[in-house]
């Protein structure tokens, strides 16, 4: 947010004052113990660090990451939009949600792809390639989503008004500097295009296993079937109510001041949206247990020491 005044269309938020805080405390309760358990079972009990796991692990990490970020969010919200940290803090913040949603969302396509490959060409060369190798991929991939979100850190994204301290990457901008335009194009791209290469993937996989009936019926095809189908459904419900409303807002505001109260309306729900993103790291967990055969085993097994439930461990 910028240092000056926001255009004539004021917006209040008090509804998102009033929802979001309780929601947002649920999902950080429901996603930190389903990631912290995922990330002690990959560290501990995993023996083989395939390409998969490495993705799972790096997406596990993102979620945890941003999980621990939210904090600070609710405490904005629970305060009605008064951020009490600085300004600097207030940068770090956002980039740190930011820099993780976008891991988070590489990651998941990455799952896929890997996937993906393995149905589709299950004799092409990135099949094999070693653990180092993945590792590098992985690191690549944080190379690429930090820089990308470096203009967050270099832009004063406090505002401070006559009653408010409000901390936001996206506001009112009269005039879309290049660090704010890019910020734009990273959040509209970073929704589009892994959601064109994860219905391609689902698409190119459904059309294998339906050509090839002894696959179809095997275990590993359902598996592969069953992780991106997940990966589609948590990506679309997560992400699509903030793109949708956040390119509404953008189209009423070209429009100007005529459109004060649609505008007024829209942006408020695009924060409330914000409760569905952060959702996508309390529901990654499903996903660690469509795509890891350990993660799922521990769970299975946790839940039998209890006497409640006997389910069957695969080995």
């Amino acid at each position: 947010m910028t240092n000056g005044n926001e255009d004539h269309c004021n917006t209040t938020h008090e509804l998102m004052a009033s929802v979001l805080p309780p929601v947002l405390i649920i999902e950080m309760l429901l996603g930190l113990p389903g990631n912290v358990v995922a990330l002690y079972v990959f560290c501990k009990y995993m023996k083989s660090w395939r390409t998969n796991v490495i993705f799972l692990f790096n997406l596990i990490l993102s979620d945890f990451l941003l999980l621990l970020s939210l904090p600070f969010r609710i405490d904005n919200f629970v305060h009605s939009e008064t951020w009490r940290f600085g300004d600097a803090w207030c940068r770090i913040n956002l980039y740190m949600l930011a820099v993780n949603r976008s891991a988070s969302i590489a990651f998941m396509t990455a799952v896929a792809f890997d996937r993906y490959f393995k149905v589709v060409h299950p004799h092409h060369k990135i099949n094999h390639i070693s653990s180092k190798q993945a590792a590098g991929v992985a690191c690549f991939i944080w190379a690429v989503v930090i820089a990308l979100r470096i203009p967050l850190l270099a832009k004063n994204l406090l505002n401070t008004g006559k009653n408010h301290s409000r901390c936001r990457s996206f506001s009112n901008y009269e005039v879309l500097s290049p660090d704010i335009l890019l910020h734009y194009i990273v959040f509209i791209s970073e929704f589009f295009v892994p959601l064109m290469l994860l219905i391609f993937c689902s698409a190119r996989i459904t059309c294998t296993l339906r050509s090839r009936p002894r696959l179809n019926e095997s275990r590993k095809g359902q598996r592969a079937i069953r992780t991106v189908l997940v990966i589609v459904g948590v990506f679309v419900f997560c992400f699509f109510p903030s793109i949708g409303t956040g390119l509404t807002v953008l189209i009423l505001k070209s429009f100007g001041e005529k459109y004060c109260k649609a505008y007024n309306i829209t942006t408020e729900f695009f924060s409330m949206s914000l409760a569905f993103t952060y959702l996508n790291s309390a529901l990654d967990p499903v996903i660690y247990c469509f795509s890891s055969s350990l993660f799922r085993n521990y769970l299975k097994t946790t839940l039998n020491r209890t006497g409640m439930i006997q389910l069957q461990v695969s080995k």
